[in-house]
């Protein structure tokens, strides 16, 4: 038992060290490209890789930092691998975590396999599918580029022969910042779809500078609505500047520099500076908003670990991120999620409830006499801006009522002050529950949420009551319809199942010449209700029988045979046979599906009893052999089989091939006279000389005994 456990281990380990084996490529590809340098995507290429997760590199470009990850850039592609991406990427040079992508050129047009990176003799980076259409480019034609270099920043750069930058990827972000990169105002960070889906086309989140701050916007019809602004921290004067706001995200704080005013007398911009700090272990880093709208820093700790949510604050997150628990939801403290109003709206799933809460009976546009207000107190919406000012809340309700589009009233107060904003959402996505810790004393939140009555108070117009009429006669009509068909077809059956049975009864009265015909019931009193069962074959069962003229039947039940003329062309065929050596057919009975032939009853059994058993008299092997020897077309040595076979002995005797052995004429006359007998152990190989017995097999040391024929005359 040790010894295969033993052959096991080392299997195992064989198979594991295969595996890590082939995900063990060294990483060996140049930092820098020239001109007319072609590329293309195929898996099958000597640079290309497969990860532990799936995903597929084909690598291009990478950087000769010492560090235990490394930047590349190449075609990429993860999950199923039907399309790919050609990126920047953050690889492990020795466990092989599967890669980081930070970087995309075609994040909305995916290539396949085939696809070509060229860099052009014009100093252009072109990306083409595999059927020659231009995906994606970086218009440089022109501009002197001398080569294509990937640094050790992660920075994807075309320079010309002074070594300039010309185009960079640091220009070009999508979801993610390297440290040491800038975000600048008319570019934004736009997050995934998913993890898996890397396009922007339905994205709900990005993050944008502006001129008063640093924004995260939640992308929902018909505007964006802000979840996210930054407070600047402080302000100084710059002269004569023209640097517009930006993010840049550096190693333990992400800062942001925005234009707040400018004065036109002094020729002075003024800035005002932020950050957004964490604390930082001088490791790899990088920052990206994921598809949730959450801001994550993920730093290397032997993989990619999340180490900071930039976004979030003491509460949880909850009243930063509009679908942190869902639509129609709140978000408590501890970020709990519960349905808005419990008998008014319920969960999309009791195991999982920040998939939000669906609501029980919709709202009804021309029924807003039947609608009425919930009223949650310190509850606040995460969009900071507001549909209206209004002077109370009664009127933030009736706009929201007088609005069919509308969820709910959201209405802020700042005391002591003439504030009172308004805010209509027509969806409602994850409120927040205000809890002391965080609440602001001077601010007071308050939501209305819309409700439809249901039950006896709930009168539906009159518009309403003629289409449910309608809809009622409707239904109702199609049901009887239906009815009607349904029995009417039923009886359509049964009809013509009854009219069936009738002509095959009419048919067997008046076929010619066919025996006679029981019916079910004499047969079933025959043969005592089928009780007595002689047998049973491949076609039915047969049972014995008493006819009223107390003659014995065997009446055999036929299986298979349900059709009529298919029965009586049996019938015809087996009536029209007469043999002395076959039972003779009586009768039939043929009675709905039953199907029923009756035979003369045969008192010694069938056939096979005499066949096979084994306690009768057996015959010699000699009489056998002789027997089969005999004519059997001829009818008179057929009925004479003794004697014939008493003959043939005493021809046997006389023409033996030993001479010596032959008998005398007086032998022969005693023998035919009975008064002597034909010696036994007979030589019978004179019927063919020529032929040899390939075995012999002997009863009493008999020769054997060729298939020989003899016959009467001819």
């Amino acid at each position: 038992m040790r010894l295969p456990l033993i052959t096991s281990f080392f299997f195992a380990f064989f198979l594991i060290f295969i595996c890590y084996s082939s995900f063990s490529k060294p990483l060996e590809y140049p930092t820098t490209a020239g001109l007319s340098t072609t590329w293309t995507n195929n898996v099958s290429a000597h640079n290309s890789d497969l990860f532990l997760d799936g995903s597929v590199v084909i690598f291009i470009l990478l950087t000769n930092s010492t560090g235990q990850t490394k930047f590349s850039c190449g075609f990429i592609c993860n999950g199923t691998c039907i399309s790919y991406h050609f990126g920047i990427f953050i690889v492990d040079v020795s466990d092989h975590v599967p890669p980081q992508v930070v970087w995309l050129a075609n994040r909305d047009h995916p290539v396949g396999l085939g696809a070509k990176l060229n860099l052009t003799s014009a100093g252009e980076l072109v990306l083409q599918d595999f059927d020659g259409s231009t995906v994606w480019t970086t218009n440089t034609t022109e501009k002197s580029v001398a080569g294509m270099n990937l640094t050790n920043t992660g920075n994807l750069v075309l320079f010309d022969v002074h070594d300039l930058v010309v185009w960079q990827s640091f220009d070009h972000p999508t979801d993610c910042l390297l440290p040491g990169q800038t975000l600048l105002q008319g570019k934004k960070l736009i997050a995934s779809v998913s993890s898996t889906n890397w396009t922007t086309l339905k994205s709900l989140y990005s993050l944008v500078p502006k001129h008063d701050g640093l924004y995260a916007f939640f992308t929902v019809n018909p505007h964006p609505l802000i979840y996210y602004k930054s407070a600047p921290t402080h302000s100084f004067d710059f002269q004569n500047i023209t640097q517009k706001s930006n993010v840049t995200y550096g190693n333990g704080s992400v800062e942001y520099s925005t234009e707040f005013g400018f004065n036109k007398q002094s020729n002075t911009i003024t800035f005002a500076n932020g950050s957004l700090s964490f604390f930082y272990l001088g490791k790899p880093t990088y920052m990206k908003l994921m598809s949730d709208g959450h801001l994550k820093v993920f730093e290397w700790q032997k993989g990619w670990t999340g180490v900071v949510d930039l976004l979030s604050n003491s509460s949880g997150g909850c009243d930063t991120y509009p679908m942190a628990c869902g639509k129609n939801a709140i978000c408590s403290n501890v970020q709990q999620c519960s349905c808005l109003v419990k008998d008014h709206f319920r969960a999309v799933s009791d195991f999982e409830p920040n998939l939000g809460c669906d609501v029980t009976n919709a709202l009804t546009c021309d029924a807003k006499d039947d609608q009425h207000f919930e009223e949650l107190n310190n509850i606040k919406h995460f969009a900071s801006s507001a549909d209206m000012k209004v002077p109370d809340a009664e009127t933030c309700k009736q706009a929201c009522l007088n609005n069919c589009s509308c969820k709910a009233a959201l209405f802020r107060h700042v005391k002591g002050s003439s504030e009172r904003n308004c805010y209509l959402p027509s969806e409602i996505y994850t409120l927040t529950q205000i809890t002391d810790f965080d609440s602001d004393s001077d601010i007071s939140y308050v939501a209305f949420i819309k409700i439809q009555k249901v039950g006896p108070s709930f009168a539906p117009s009159p518009k309403k009551k003629n289409e449910l009429v309608k809809l009622i006669s409707l239904t109702t009509g199609s049901f009887i319809v239906m009815l009607v068909v349904v029995v009417g077809l039923i009886i359509f059956i049964i009809r013509k199942r009854k009219l069936n049975v009738e002509m095959e009864e009419d048919y067997l009265d008046q076929v010619p010449g066919m025996p006679t015909r029981f019916s079910y019931e004499e047969l079933q009193t025959a043969t005592e209700n089928f009780s007595k069962k002689l047998g049973e074959g491949g076609f039915g069962s047969v049972f014995e029988g008493i006819l009223e003229d107390d003659s014995k039947i065997a009446v055999k039940c036929l299986d298979g045979l349900g059709q009529v003329n298919s029965f009586l062309a049996e019938v015809e065929s087996i009536g029209s046979i007469h043999h002395v050596n076959l039972v003779r057919l009586r009768g039939f009975c043929a009675w709905k599906s039953q199907r029923l032939l009756v035979y003369e009853f045969m008192s010694n059994g069938s056939l096979d009893r005499w066949i096979y058993q084994g306690d009768r008299e057996q015959r010699s092997w000699e009489q056998g052999m002789l027997l089969d020897m005999v004519d059997r077309y001829s009818e008179d040595m057929q009925a004479h089989g003794t004697e014939v076979v008493e003959m043939m002995k005493v021809a046997s005797w006389c023409l033996q091939t030993d001479f010596t052995r032959r008998p005398s004429m007086s032998s022969v006359v005693k023998v035919l006279e009975g008064v002597k007998s034909v010696e036994s152990n007979l030589d019978y190989n004179f019927t063919d000389p020529r032929m040899q017995t390939a075995s012999v097999k002997r009863e009493d040391d008999w020769t054997q005994l060729l298939p020989s024929r003899l016959s009467g005359p001819r």
